[in-house]
């Protein structure tokens, strides 16, 4: 009888698989990719750039001349288009390159909160943000509130991580905590989430670090320099170019944030929660808001949504071990989603669904963990949550249609116009003012300018210079009389736009 090597397979190692090669995808990868994959099948193929996305898109665009770029808004979501934009201006390409972004930082998001909530809990939250129609639309566009949205899951969630990391007797802050030794990274990772959500919405970024630094002072583990300072310098890191840019164009801080209330209607104590509860199926954007709400049974969750958030809270006080553990795991997301909401709900005079994405994202956290609590083992509650869940996808598909093929249409509007103008002559160098101008002179390949209202950035004497030089263009509605100092250019109509335009006669 001959005596195995240690080459020989011992009996039944020829069936044995290593372990690595049964692992499956997670099921928070899994809820990734479907919403990669409904980006991508979904939305890319339908949009081109709107309103906003040229003017943040035009900033890094060696092809196109940069848009005027008023005080509200951040340079985030410029560098995120940048790399694609010094190689093309396609706008499906720009829509594919954020769909995938958006994709992997969904998933990198939500993975944060994975030691703390469990793979079957993140999975359920991604996958309840995931669904909002206002997320799946705007995961491919150029818009900074979805990142926003992201950003601030990953701070909160670094946050909690290090306070669970390494505590003096062994026992982990939060459950299924990280190691002993990850808190260093926790602060990064804090520091460096902060530091995104402010360089895209500055004062995002200011909202989101007031509950994070009161839990620093709050929660015990917390209570240390080291989560103090990840804070602190996220925001500073993340606010440098905006403050930069407010003494280069503004004169400062304070004139920067007066003329950004000024664009953004004279910001000051209201109620705009009416508003914000108009446009919750849309539209887009709400300005002013006197509107009929479309289909409003089927905002019901949103209704909902503050109910849910109090029973979150209520059943985090329960006792047993890791209570205080718990109650930060679920208070400070909601807190965080309450302090985002405020400026949108308190302070402006109009509405977009897309505002309140960070608060639905830290919103979903505890909304699933509560969730599955709740159902695990009981049918008759595992039946309702199916049910519910089904109705929120019913009421989410519904929003999602119909604001998809509204944006569908805008955005094409915008380039049948561009084509008009190229036909009669408009082409570049070529500047373009008037109503819409931003979108459209980029769909031109055109300079944009206006002498009046949010995005003045010409006089009247600069303009009547330029019709000498290049072909110019004001863009009206198509029954409106042209622009005073345009009396003498020759109407050109545009069809099927429900625009005109008044050509400058050079000479």
């Amino acid at each position: 009888m001959s005596t195995p090597t240690a080459l020989s397979p011992s009996p039944g190692a020829a069936t044995r698989v290593p372990a690595r090669a049964h692992r499956r995808p997670s099921a928070l990868a899994l809820v990734a990719l479907a919403y990669g994959v409904a980006q991508l099948a979904a939305v890319v193929p339908w949009l081109r750039l709107g309103w906003d996305e040229s003017v943040y898109v035009s900033q890094t665009d060696p092809h196109h001349p940069a848009a005027y770029f008023s005080a509200p808004r951040s340079r985030g979501v410029t560098y995120l288009t940048a790399p694609l934009t010094w190689l093309t201006n396609e706008p499906h390409a720009v829509h594919l390159w954020l769909a995938l972004l958006s994709t992997a930082c969904l998933y990198g998001a939500f993975a944060v909160w994975r030691p703390l909530l469990g793979t079957g809990r993140c999975a359920l939250a991604a996958g309840l943000f995931a669904a909002l129609w206002t997320a799946l639309l705007y995961g491919p566009q150029a818009m900074p509130n979805l990142w926003v949205a992201l950003g601030a899951v990953a701070a909160t969630g670094w946050l909690l991580r290090g306070a669970g990391a390494g505590r003096a007797d062994g026992v982990p802050a939060v459950p299924r905590g990280v190691v002993p030794g990850g808190r260093g990274r926790a602060w990064w990772g804090v520091a460096l989430a902060i530091a995104g959500v402010t360089l895209l919405r500055f004062p995002d970024g200011c909202w989101l670090a007031v509950p994070l630094g009161l839990a620093c002072l709050a929660h015990r583990p917390l209570r240390r320099l080291a989560p103090m300072a990840a804070v602190a310098g996220g925001v500073a890191a993340g606010a440098v170019p905006w403050i930069v840019e407010a003494y280069a164009r503004w004169g400062g801080i304070g004139e920067r944030l007066r003329v950004s209330s000024d664009v953004q209607g004279e910001m000051g104590l209201r109620w705009a929660g009416g508003d914000a509860w108009l446009s919750v199926n849309g539209p887009l954007l709400c300005r002013p808001c006197h509107i009929a709400p479309y289909q409003p049974w089927l905002t019901w969750w949103w209704l909902l949504l503050p109910v849910l958030a109090l029973v979150c809270a209520v059943r985090a006080r329960r006792g047993g071990p890791g209570r205080a553990a718990r109650r930060i795991t679920v208070w400070l997301p909601l807190a965080c989603a309450v302090v985002l909401s405020l400026p949108y709900l308190l302070t402006l005079g109009y509405s977009a669904p897309r505002f309140f994405l960070p608060a639905y994202a830290l919103l979903s956290l505890p909304l699933a963990a509560t969730a599955l609590d709740v159902a695990r083992g009981r049918r008759p509650y595992v039946v309702a949550l199916c049910a519910v869940l089904a109705l929120y996808g019913v009421a989410q598909g519904t929003g999602f249609w119909r604001n998809l093929m509204g944006a569908r249409h805008t955005t094409h509007r915008y380039e049948a116009v561009a084509a008009h103008l190229h036909r009669a002559g408009i082409r570049p160098p070529c500047l373009v003012t008037g109503a819409q101008t931003p979108p459209i002179s980029y769909a031109a390949g055109c300079a944009s300018g206006n002498v009046a209202g949010n995005n003045k950035n010409l006089t009247r004497a600069g303009l009547r210079t330029l019709t000498t030089r290049i072909p110019v263009a004001a863009i009206t509605a198509a029954h409106a009389a042209p622009p005073a100092y345009a009396r003498t250019w020759r109407p050109l109509p545009l069809p099927g736009t429900g625009l005109r335009a008044w050509v400058a006669e050079r000479g």
